[in-house]
């Protein structure tokens, strides 16, 4: 089966992140999410642990100056979540947990490379505590869906330029100094499709064709964790539309795959049952059959065995029959009789056909001989033979000329 790798990026407002880091860090005392196992808790790994809430951390970042929320309007997006996975029968394949801790440990080296740094990193904590109840039921045994959120701040690097009301004019418009804005719009702005030469692919009218931005984050994800050794995933698939779906809805997609295996499997293993309960009734069926047949020579063995001991011999050497004996006797000698006789037309019948069989050949080997000049003269001259036969036929038979009765009479009266 395939094993495609997907990450989700996510808009966090001021609003949610309370939220989110409820979920990622899990402070809740209850979860909407039914597949969250409250005492797995303790089995989630975390690559990078916050130190404070995630607002906190924000706060912290800009008051030293390592990201600026210079010119920013007031709705703009302060947070993102990258969300990492791959469907659960991946890692289920490769031995569960400490293969999962392995992969994401890649997987957050590649988040580094993504935001731009660990600077930018709130929180990356893999899940471990979310059970996948669709193939924990079809597999008989508890499975797991592993999965890595990165709570991070969107920022790009910004050149601040020397405004004209800088006293020294030479300084103008020359770069004041390079900040780090808060941005996600510009972190994750659409860029040119290149082609094979390393130029942009252009529309009819003449525009760049973009790549969206969503696209770019699957390639990078995809090709950062090949290289780094799992060879065997693939790339999710292309203009997918994951980013938006809810958590149950993305569980159920990513995992439908590994279910419909699993249902065929099953299915497959219900029809070789069935096969087999169908060869099995058949050889029952035959067993009967032959312990009919045995009973019925059982039977015969013992009759005849009966028939054996019948009668004592006396001291002159002659044997002598009890009344019931004798009726036993009686009887099969005269079953026997009729056995006979019926048996004796079949072979009476079967002697004579074989006999009229034997005629009929005779016959055709006569009809054969008599005709075969006719058959090698059709056989060497077809179109002479066969005008041969339409001449003889078109003519008309001779007649015979008679005799007067009295010229008869005549004739006998001079002999």
């Amino acid at each position: 089966m395939w094993h495609l790798t997907s990450v989700r990026n996510l808009a966090v407002s001021d609003k949610a992140v309370s939220n989110t880091q409820q979920h990622n860090e899990r402070e809740k005392d209850s979860y909407r999410n039914p597949d969250i196992l409250p005492h797995r808790t303790e089995w989630n790994v975390h690559f990078k642990k916050p130190t404070a809430s995630y607002t906190d951390l924000f706060a912290q970042m800009e008051a030293a100056g390592t990201i600026s929320t210079r010119g920013l309007k007031p709705d703009a997006t302060h947070y993102c979540e990258l969300i990492f996975d791959v469907n659960s029968a991946y890692f289920d394949n490769h031995g569960g947990y400490e293969f999962a801790k392995q992969f994401y440990a890649d997987a957050y080296k590649a988040a580094v490379q993504i935001v731009g740094g660990e600077q930018y990193i709130l929180s990356a904590v893999m899940h471990a505590d979310e059970i996948n109840r669709a193939m924990t039921e079809a597999l008989g045994r508890e499975v797991y869906h592993y999965h890595l959120h990165v709570v991070y701040v969107p920022v790009v690097e910004k050149q601040i330029l020397w405004s004209k009301r800088c006293k020294d004019k030479a300084l103008v418009g020359t770069v004041k100094e390079t900040v780090m804005q808060v941005s996600r719009s510009k972190k994750w702005a659409s860029k040119p499709l290149l082609d094979d030469a390393g130029k942009p692919v252009l529309q009819k009218n003449g525009k760049p064709v973009l790549k969206k931005s969503y696209s770019i984050l699957q390639d990078d994800f995809f090709n950062y964790m090949r290289v780094a050794g799992y060879t065997d995933v693939e790339r999710g698939e292309r203009g997918s539309t994951e980013e938006h779906l809810t958590v149950t809805q993305f569980k159920v997609q990513r995992e439908q795959e590994r279910l419909d295996s699993l249902t065929a499997q099953i299915d497959q293993k219900e029809q070789h049952l069935t096969q087999t309960n169908k060869t099995l009734s058949k050889t029952k069926k035959e067993l009967v059959a032959i312990q009919k047949k045995a009973a019925v020579t059982k039977d015969a063995l013992i009759h005849a065995q009966d028939m054996e001991s019948l009668g004592k011999r006396t001291l002159l050497g002659n044997y002598s029959l009890t009344e019931d004996e004798l009726s036993a006797l009686k009887k099969q000698a005269a079953h026997g009789y009729v056995i006979d006789v019926e048996n004796r037309q079949p072979k009476q019948q079967l002697a004579a056909a074989k006999r009229d069989c034997a005629e009929w050949q005779a016959r055709y080997r006569d009809l054969r001989n008599d005709v075969q000049p006719y058959l090698n003269a059709l056989r060497h001259a077809p179109e002479r033979v066969r005008n041969f036969f339409e001449n003889l036929l078109s003519q008309k038979p001779e007649r015979t000329a008679s005799i007067p009765k009295d010229r008869h009479h005549e004739q006998n009266a001079e002999l």
